[in-house]
């Protein structure tokens, strides 16, 4: 199941700074983005050169992060009831006399450029740092240990249901009796429908769910009683990180230095 991880393996320099000076500013990163004001244009190409400085300096290239950064189109469509919120001289009118106006535009139009550049830096710390490396790096901030558990339980039960739903799929595929005449000979493939009604297969797969769920849920108690008989407490332990060299240090001031110069640079426009 490497396919659920977003890691890859690499040896740029963004790999191989500490996982703890990524984790901060990336999420120094992302909540800059978030207070930079609406419409602050100038700041927003900036950031995005950033963001684009730092992709490339993975070695994964810009079409690996822009790809992956459609998962923030949920984002931006749950931000569409936006453009009908403020009132103002109408820019577009739709049916059923619904307006947008310039100002809601403005803001609808950074909600989205907010939304892809903070996914984008997601995808950047995920792709470039082994996930244990980043639970140890939330520890050594000092985030609440229960926090950090919950987290990386629910990434690790994340791969146990997927292995149940597998289990599932195989055992469904070998219990499915096709006809062999619904088959062409050469192609192998279906000729018509395989199954019952759209109701049916709607039922068949409530009851896959269903069944899932118990599964997954009797295998995380096993795994817990497992984890229990062999001294869980609660703690993520690892091995002592060492403390943060020079070069590291340096690459967090000046990160956090120019993330500071654009909030206020935004906030001056």
């Amino acid at each position: 199941m490497n396919f659920l991880d977003p890691y890859h393996e690499g040896h740029s320099l963004v790999h191989q700074l500490d996982a703890r000076i990524k984790l901060v500013l990336v999420v120094a990163f992302i909540l800059t983005t978030a207070l930079i004001p609406s419409a602050a244009w100038p700041v927003y190409i900036l950031l995005a050169s950033l963001a684009f400085a730092a992709e490339l300096l993975t070695e994964l290239g810009l079409g690996f992060f822009l790809k992956r950064a459609l998962l923030a189109v949920p984002f931006v469509l749950a931000a569409l009831p936006v453009l009908f919120t403020i009132p103002g001289p109408a820019l577009l009118t739709l049916p059923f006399g619904l307006v947008i106006t310039g100002p809601v535009l403005a803001r609808f139009i950074s909600v989205a450029v907010k939304s892809w550049l903070s996914v984008q830096m997601a995808i950047l710390l995920a792709a470039t740092t082994r996930f244990p490396e980043i639970l140890m790096a939330m520890r050594s901030l000092r985030l609440p240990k229960l926090l950090v558990a919950i987290i990386g339980l629910m990434w690790r039960y994340l791969f146990v249901m997927v292995e149940e739903a597998l289990r599932l799929m195989h055992a469904r595929q070998a219990r499915s009796g096709i006809n062999p005449a619904l088959f062409n000979g050469a192609a192998g493939k279906p000729a018509g429908k395989v199954g019952g009604s759209i109701s049916w297969r709607g039922k068949v797969t409530g009851n896959m769910a269903g069944s899932l769920f118990i599964r997954s849920l009797e295998r995380s108690d096993h795994i817990y009683n497992a984890m229990l008989a062999r001294g869980y407490d609660g703690e993520i332990r690892g091995m002592p990180q060492t403390g943060l060299t020079s070069a590291a240090w340096a690459t967090l001031i000046v990160g956090l230095g120019l993330l500071g110069a654009l909030l206020l640079f935004g906030y001056l426009l």
